[in-house]
């Protein structure tokens, strides 16, 4: 059923009814909808119906769909033949209640006691469900009558009424399949002449005019819906969407699945599954655009809890600037998957068309059961991905994920009337992950599961990623859902985040160590030391001398890039004052160095001393309150046959940190510090460690002699 009113337009009509428990009249009230395909929409309107004992009849089953489309979205003409056509069985039945409802976008709440019960008491022969919007023709809407409050538009996607009153309301369709249904039952509603040869008249529902209820056949729209509704319409009324309807339990309402009888097919669990059982995938990985910490994206990749054998990779990489990340992962770890496929920049392959060549290739693949589309900015941290989405069971799901600490995430919660993004009333809620569950949302990007069956079945067309100027994701999720397929969330485990693009720069050898304000999170994991939280905690700090601490803050990763950022910058400094005037400070002693600020660092540097050295001087210090404000930062090269040493001197400073950037007995010899005044020294600096110590007054000292191979330091001159 593709008319205007299919699963994801948001004509969302829920029976909000609460049921005494008592089958009341059961055998004279009929469910009549019109479905012409089983989609999930339609499967989950038959749960809610088998779980509340509603008796159904279906027509148009496996009919082929005449009543509109994107192009005609009017439509639903099709909807009132087969109504005519069925209720000529049912026209001597007076005593029977017959609601004639949607089933894609359908949900039932409550019991057919309760039902009867509200139609009962709207005293109408026939009632409409009603809308806040006229549809399809906005020239009526001066003939409508006036409501007090409520909704006051007839809508046609539910109403109920007895059987013969319904035939009588039909009997005069003569229009074509995708003419518009809805169109037909407003000029019936609206012509007086109408209503007076048919007994039709109105509007009633929940307001209902005392002299109009005279007439031995009324027909009213439900317009007030609450507190005494018999359909509850909740197109474009998302406001509404959190209202207790008459102590019902409705799940999030709109937008969620539980795993209650009514809503879930329940869980498909992979324990206990051997690994040669377990669902082939084909996972799709996109790089359309200069990506920060690739090196970790693939990483995160390799960890993913599923055996590598029952995984196919498909990659498109779109920038020649991750041309060597891509060969060198493919390199060394491709052989450990069951295949791999790579598009590079060369291919000239664009977004929609490289989408479209993954999911072809499992669509046409018999041994792929699931495919699953990764774009390069996500940072999945749950290794069980894969198997949490597969055991939900559902044909397309995502994983929450968004951006640390932002709302923007990889779903939309509700479109507009154009189709692009709105808010609705729960997305910060699940978003933050305060309502947590398994959620039918329109609209999902970047990370998602899709069945390999629904690729083959409801979602075969070659071309998912294009649909006019819409771009590649938001053409699959509007294509998804003119097929009936529903796209699904879950939020009920913590999955990942997504990076933020925008400041990414690639002028840099090593570019994500320019990330720490774009990324702070992802810079912490690649960069900060993985026992810094217990140094900060002072569990792993040692004073080797008076007042020098020791503890680890930089991974081997910052280490190796900074001293090969340097390096590949090249222009050391030869050793004297006129070339250490660089940031407006004097070296006491002059070095071989290559200052922050010669390679755009001096910012993230200041952001890294802020974020991660302040915070511990404050616990070693205690009473100093650092900004850690700096005049000097560099890196110091030490060589045997340039610069060896360094001559006892103050530093200027009021604290001096000396990171040490690599290891001594493997890249060079010799090496250290030592403190005069204490006649201390530190001759096996750790990589990755730093020594934090005084500065001018009393810890003068001197750099100890390097005997072979090249030393690295990176020393700040902190609070001048």
């Amino acid at each position: 059923l593709k008319s205007r009113k299919c699963a994801f337009s948001f004509s969302w009509y829920f029976l909000m009814l609460k049921s005494d428990g008592q089958d009341l009249h059961l055998k004279n009230l009929l469910i009549l909808t019109v479905a012409t395909k089983q989609t999930e929409g339609f499967q989950r309107f038959r749960r809610s119906a088998q779980f509340f004992n509603y008796k159904v009849q279906v027509l148009g089953l496996d009919e082929e769909w005449q009543g509109g489309d994107d192009e005609n979205p009017a439509g639903g003409g099709q909807k009132v033949r087969l109504l005519k056509s069925a209720l000529k069985q049912y026209a001597d039945k007076e005593d029977l209640v017959i609601l004639f409802i949607d089933s894609y976008d359908v949900l039932f709440a409550s019991g057919p006691a309760e039902l009867l019960k509200k139609f009962k008491q709207a005293k109408s022969k026939v009632v409409f469900s009603a809308e806040n919007y006229i549809y399809p023709d906005r020239k009526l809407e001066a003939k409508y009558p006036q409501v007090r409050d409520g909704k006051r538009f007839l809508g046609s996607g539910g109403f109920i009424g007895y059987a013969p009153n319904l035939k009588k309301l039909v009997e005069e369709w003569k229009g074509h399949d995708d003419d518009s249904d809805q169109l037909f039952y407003t000029n019936v509603f609206l012509d007086p002449e109408k209503r007076v040869d048919q007994h039709v008249i109105g509007p009633s529902g929940c307001h209902v005019n005392d002299v109009l209820m005279k007439r031995a056949l009324t027909l009213g729209v439900d317009a007030k819906n609450l507190p005494c509704p018999v359909m509850h319409n909740m197109a474009n009324c998302l406001l509404q969407l959190q209202l207790n309807y008459l102590g019902n339990y409705i799940p999030q309402i709109w937008t969620f699945e539980t795993g209650c009888t009514v809503c879930d097919e329940g869980l498909r669990s992979l324990t206990g599954f051997k690994d040669e059982a377990l669902p082939m995938i084909l996972i799709g990985i996109f790089i359309e655009q200069p990506t920060p910490f690739l090196s970790q994206f693939f990483l995160r990749l390799r960890n993913l809890h599923y055996p590598k054998q029952r995984i196919q990779l498909f990659i498109h990489n779109h920038e020649q600037h991750h041309l060597k990340q891509v060969d060198s992962f493919v390199k060394k770890h491709g052989k450990e998957y069951l295949a791999v496929k790579v598009i590079g920049p060369d291919d000239e392959v664009e977004n929609a068309e490289a989408r479209n060549l993954g999911m072809d290739l499992c669509r046409k693949d018999p041994d792929c059961d699931y495919y699953f589309s990764l774009d390069a900015e996500i940072v999945l941290k749950n290794t069980e991905t894969l198997r949490i989405l597969i055991e939900q069971n559902k044909l397309v799901i995502a994983p929450l994920v968004s951006r640390h600490e932002k709302l923007w995430s990889n779903f939309w919660g509700a479109l507009s009337p154009d189709g692009y993004y709105a808010r609705s009333e729960d997305y910060v809620d699940v978003v933050q992950r305060r309502r947590v569950g398994l959620w039918n949302v329109p609209y999902i990007s970047s990370v998602y599961l899709v069945k390999a069956k629904a690729l083959r079945l409801e979602l075969d067309q070659g071309d998912l990623f294009r649909n006019g100027k819409l771009d590649a994701d938001m053409a699959f999720c509007h294509n998804v859902r003119n097929q009936g397929v529903f796209m699904y969330l879950t939020n009920r485990h913590e999955f990942g985040h997504i990076l933020s693009l925008e400041n990414y720069q690639t002028t840099h050898l090593h570019n994500d160590l320019w990330q720490i304000f774009s990324n702070p999170e992802d810079w912490r994991e690649k960069y900060i030391h993985e026992n810094y939280t217990a140094a900060l905690k002072g569990k792993l700090v040692e004073m080797p001398c008076p007042d020098v601490y020791w503890f680890p803050i930089f991974t081997d990763t910052a280490c190796d890039e900074l001293v090969e950022e340097m390096e590949h910058y090249g222009q050391w400094s030869t050793g004297d004052n006129t070339d250490s005037r660089i940031q407006g400070g004097y070296e006491n002693v002059p070095t071989i160095d290559i200052h922050m600020n010669q390679i755009g660092f001096e910012r993230e540097w200041y952001k890294f001393l802020l974020d991660y050295i302040a915070p511990i001087t404050e616990k070693l210090y205690p009473g100093y309150y650092t900004k850690t404000q700096f005049e000097l930062a560099f890196v110091v090269r030490y060589k045997p046959d340039e610069q060896p040493s360094l001559m006892p001197h103050h530093d200027a400073s009021t604290f001096t940190i000396n990171i040490a950037l690599n290891r001594v007995g493997i890249d060079y010899e010799g090496g250290g510090c030592r403190f005069l005044r204490y006649n201390c020294s530190i001759r096996a600096p750790r990589k990755g460690w730093t020594l934090m110590h005084p500065g001018r007054l009393t810890h003068y000292h001197e750099g100890l002699p390097t005997t072979k191979g090249t030393r690295y330091i990176a020393v700040s001159f902190l609070d001048p």
